[in-house]
């Protein structure tokens, strides 16, 4: 069943805006009347381990620099939810997981909210020609009514002897390198397709949606990524021995030590993780720079806003832990950026604390389409003409009923649902090494992030057979 307080809120938006009057919209910021076009372009599993955002000295991503460079890019954005499905249906539904009660991976988002629509499907109501290809949504919980054509991601070669790490039942916990060309791997041939769709000519704009899959587990790509991170010189993040120590135990619980880190370490297979992740962000940032270049090569870049965007971030150690499903900022922070001709400065920066929620509004804004009143997050307009303009919107992300964690300029606060808490202070803890939840001089700082927390929490939506680990 639909919680009450969703179904309201989307019968309340089916009145906004019907197909006959979506069609008109407001003005489209281009001068000849024609809306910009878009390309929407999704990262999975990325952290903040690219040149733009400084979050691993070897990690070698030009191509992603090179878009960061030609817009804004965001130094605090944060996923609605650390987990695929759950980040995905709030910003393309543009309802929270707190709303919806869509909060892991098993269950299916469509079913609990049925009458949503998605960004692309706005799009495609306001006479856009909205094409998707490879991870958009999570898994198998695509949604055709948003695409007008979808190119499913194509299966990638494996390696013949699996696992490659030697980490005894690791399912796709696993990193290697595969002996193919690019041309092999499902990423590249999804960007084939879109390169082939850039350059076909388009009566409408046209939204154009590419979903990159890796760096996704099982990191598997070619052999010269590998190559360009020689095992012995990767660095590792530092982790102190006791960065769980101050941790309440739902975190702990969340952190799971004695699962992927024990097996990690008693399997000597830290650096060569490191070094697999790695890879794989290099080969998804060449697919970066191959479709840019398909861009400038159709003479649409002038009139296109490129966004991109990860569905959340990701430890390799960092608390003990690795994969997502935490509320600590390797999980959370995202790379965003936003190009828009004419709009943003080239090679500007946001430092303030924004969402994914805001992705949806934003583009209505940006390209003049009806608003959606059951939106749950804002424009980035204003920071896009001024990334220092006044902003007192703390970023929200969910893990599960309850568990939530408020992102400010300084503060990262955590509450779990038993009421347990952490608090970082950013401007001295970078790395969120000191808990300072129980120091009693900190309580008005917990009140005024707390006031952000949803005030309520939807029930949990059904689950159905799915990987949760995708």
């Amino acid at each position: 069943m639909i919680p009450r307080h969703l179904a309201a809120v989307l019968a309340a938006a089916a009145m906004v805006v019907p197909p006959a009057e979506a069609r008109g919209g407001s003005t489209p910021p281009q001068g000849d009347g024609r809306r910009p076009n878009v390309l929407f372009l999704a990262i999975d599993d990325l952290n903040d381990w690219t040149g733009f955002l400084g979050g691993h000295p070897q990690s070698k991503t030009p191509n992603l620099d090179r878009l960061a460079a030609r817009g804004m890019s965001f130094g605090r954005a944060y996923c609605a939810a650390p987990a695929c499905n759950p980040s995905r249906a709030a910003l393309l539904t543009g309802i929270r997981p707190s709303t919806s009660g869509v909060y892991t991976n098993a269950q299916p988002w469509r079913p609990a909210m049925p009458d949503a629509v998605t960004l692309p499907r706005h799009f495609m109501l306001a006479g856009y020609e909205v094409l998707g290809g490879g991870k958009i949504f999570h898994g198998r919980f695509e949604d055709p009514a948003s695409w007008q054509e979808y190119f499913s991601r194509p299966a990638d070669p494996m390696p013949p002897d699996r696992p490659v790490n030697g980490i005894p039942r690791t399912a796709h916990f696993d990193w290697g390198p595969v002996d193919v060309p690019d041309e092999a791997m499902g990423d590249h041939q999804v960007v084939d397709w879109a390169i082939d769709r850039l350059g076909r000519p388009h009566e409408e704009p046209l939204f154009l949606a590419v979903g990159l899959f890796r760096p996704h587990l099982p990191w598997y790509a070619p052999q010269s990524y590998f190559d360009a991170h020689p095992a012995p010189e990767v660095v590792l993040p530092e982790v102190p021995d006791d960065d769980l120590a101050d941790v309440p135990r739902a975190g702990r619980g969340m952190a799971r030590p004695e699962g992927d880190h024990r097996k990690v370490l008693e399997h000597d297979q830290w650096r060569n993780a490191v070094r697999g992740y790695l890879a794989s962000i290099a080969f998804a940032d060449r697919q970066v720079g191959r479709l840019l270049d398909a861009l400038d090569r159709s003479g649409m870049a002038d009139d296109t806003i490129i966004v991109l965007w990860g569905d959340h971030g990701w430890h390799l150690g960092e608390k003990q832990h690795w994969r997502k499903f935490a509320l600590w900022e390797e999980a959370t922070r995202v790379p965003f950026v936003i190009a828009a001709p004419g709009v943003t400065e080239p090679g500007s920066r946001c430092d303030r604390p924004v969402s994914l929620m805001d992705v949806y509004p934003t583009l209505i804004d940006l390209c003049g389409l009806p608003e959606r009143r059951e939106l749950e997050g804002v424009s980035l307009s204003p920071l896009l003409r001024d990334p220092t303009a006044p902003w007192d919107r703390p970023a929200l992300t969910t893990h599960g009923r309850e568990n939530h964690a408020v992102r400010s300029d300084r503060w990262r606060y955590i509450r779990y649902e038993d009421g347990s808490e952490e608090l970082y202070d950013h401007d001295l803890d970078p790395n969120e090494w000191r808990n300072l939840a129980d120091a009693p001089e900190h309580r008005e700082v917990k009140a005024a992030l707390a006031a952000s927390l949803p005030k309520t929490d939807a029930p949990d939506a059904p689950s159905a057979r799915a990987r949760s680990d995708e």
